[in-house]
């Protein structure tokens, strides 16, 4: 495998790669657009930091990717949507640079509060000023939006400078908050009371602009903000009316909404205003962190199977996919089974969880499903990472639901399908540790290896039916390895699974049709 790291490294990075044996790491660094589209076909591996963007044209250029690896944690220069539509594996780092990011703010909180840079930026002019009032920290509320990782952090470090911290996350329990020693509040009221705001959540549309003329309003007056986050989640010419006008005293700054920071910039030309050009991630420890933390997750990736720290597709440690594994393996034949017997255009799937495999994270399990039913329309393209994205594409509405009480098995995954012509559904469950079971198709239970060559057909319940397609398979030398039969009711309708040792040619299954008695038959590939 080889793998093309971009972008500078550390070197301790690299040697993990080219430790791994199988993996060939190339470093070639400052590469254009141009010169980087010519290059990617014969990688199938990419390592960036925040330098290369990954566009989709480098994307669609690289015939041979299957994974891109930010050292890092923002993926904003890497086209997300792109490389999932190819199948690719887009991983970060999101554990290397959370201590320095949050150290980082707390650095600049303290600057901003004692007015370090300007003071020593008027030392430097030989001058001998001091008017730099500043402010303790002690005994003031510094109010926190987002309590992930690098929160939680900030959070800690402001309580051993005996801050009183409030926190807004409607992601975090009063509970969690509790045991960190911190108040969870709504908004408005972290506005209202907080002498010192942190911003520490990722950009996205529903935090683009999170806080702006509106929130500016609320706040107490003579607050200070903090962002080490991202740029675009405050609204910097707000900000800067808000620091005109008093509200805000001043505002210390890592990140912009454009970087690098043009300079009409209207918070460049504001004393209250403290910068530093993204460096939240700029320590020597982390940058060590990422490098090999990255490292590490691409050669597990390439000789594993594993995932870790995927941003598209979820993300399975060597000891899940063990445990998972063979449920990943009936879901993809569960999809596969019902693309090879249902008719019309696919609207909806729904696949319900009970019992056991409750207790794991069954949105792989779901993929895989997925997975199988589209194999079958658009071919091998299909994998674990685009899987989604094709279904999104063509409209098929996909539901996930779970139940920990167990049914008539320890563990029971049903799938359940709508075209517009019907509806099917499907279910299987594990014997043992990993062997998959088909145990029911409509109303009909049964019990069935889905593998190798498989007829199913259909058929009013009536005696000879099963003998007359016996000897038409032998007849034309087809061998039955193995039988299921289910039936609704005695002399109602019944559906047989017969496992054979090679395809039934078409002329076979045309006499089979032709037979009294025969509702349909189907030949399925497992």
């Amino acid at each position: 495998m080889k793998v093309l790291v971009s972008d500078k490294l550390s070197e301790k990075g690299i040697e993990i790669l080219n430790r791994a044996g199988s993996i060939e790491a190339d470093v070639k660094t400052g590469l254009t657009k141009e010169q980087l589209i010519a290059e990617i076909p014969q990688y199938e591996g990419l390592i960036v930091r925040s330098s290369t963007k990954v566009t989709a044209d480098i994307i669609n250029a690289a015939k041979n990717l299957k994974v891109i690896g930010r050292a890092g944690i923002g993926v904003d220069n890497v086209d997300v949507d792109a490389a999932s539509k190819r199948g690719i594996v887009v991983m970060n780092t999101p554990e290397g640079n959370v201590i320095t990011t949050a150290e980082h703010a707390i650095a600049m909180m303290l600057s901003l509060a004692r007015k370090i840079p300007q003071a020593s930026a008027s030392v430097k002019g030989k001058k001998w000023e001091k008017g730099f009032m500043g402010v303790e920290v002690y005994n003031k509320t510094l109010g926190i939006i987002g309590l992930g990782r690098i929160g939680s952090i900030v959070a800690n470090r402001a309580k051993g400078l005996s801050m009183n911290v409030i926190v807004y996350d409607p992601f975090i329990s009063k509970e969690r908050a509790k045991s960190l020693g911190v108040e969870l509040v709504e908004m408005p009221e972290l506005f209202k009371r907080s002498d010192f705001i942190s911003i520490h959540v990722p950009k996205t549309s529903e935090t683009a602009y999170l806080i702006g003329e509106k929130e500016f309003a609320m706040m107490k007056k003579g607050v200070r903000i903090i962002n080490c986050a991202r740029g675009g989640i405050v609204d910097e010419k707000s900000l800067a009316k808000a620091i005109k006008e008093k509200i805000v005293a001043g505002a210390a700054l890592d990140v912009f909404e454009k970087e690098p920071v043009p300079s009409d910039n209207p918070l460049l030309e504001l004393d209250e205003v403290i910068c530093t050009p993204h460096l939240g991630a700029s320590t020597d420890e982390a940058q060590v962190n990422v490098a090999i933390d990255i490292a590490n997750q691409i050669v597990d990736f390439f000789k594993n199977g594993q995932i870790r720290n995927a941003v598209n597709v979820p993300s399975i440690s060597a000891e899940l996919l063990s445990r998972i594994q063979p449920y990943l393996t009936l879901g993809e034949k569960l999809g596969s089974l019902h693309a090879q017997l249902i008719e019309g255009g696919v609207r909806g799937i729904t696949i319900k969880y009970s019992g056991d495999v409750v207790s794991l994270d069954v949105k792989p399990i779901t993929i895989s499903v997925i997975k199988g039913l589209l194999q079958v329309f658009v071919g091998e393209g299909v994998n674990m990472v685009n899987a989604p994205f094709i279904a999104k594409e063509r409209g098929i509405e996909v539901v996930e639901t779970t139940t920990s009480e167990p049914h008539d098995f320890a563990s029971l995954i049903s799938v359940t399908i709508k075209t517009e012509k019907q509806e099917r559904v499907i279910e299987g469950t594990i014997f043992g540790k990993n062997d998959p079971r088909i145990v029911r198709i409509d109303e009909y239970w049964v019990e069935a290896s889905p593998s190798g060559n498989m007829l199913i057909f259909s058929n009013i319940d009536t005696p000879g039916v099963i003998g007359k397609i016996g000897t038409l398979l032998g007849d034309d030398n087809i061998n039955i390895a193995g039988m299921q039969l289910g039936r609704n009711k005695p002399r109602g309708n019944a559906l047989s699974i017969v496992n054979v040792d090679s395809p039934i040619p078409e002329k076979t299954l045309a006499k089979i049709r032709s037979m009294p008695n025969i509702i349909y038959v189907k030949m399925v590939r497992l």
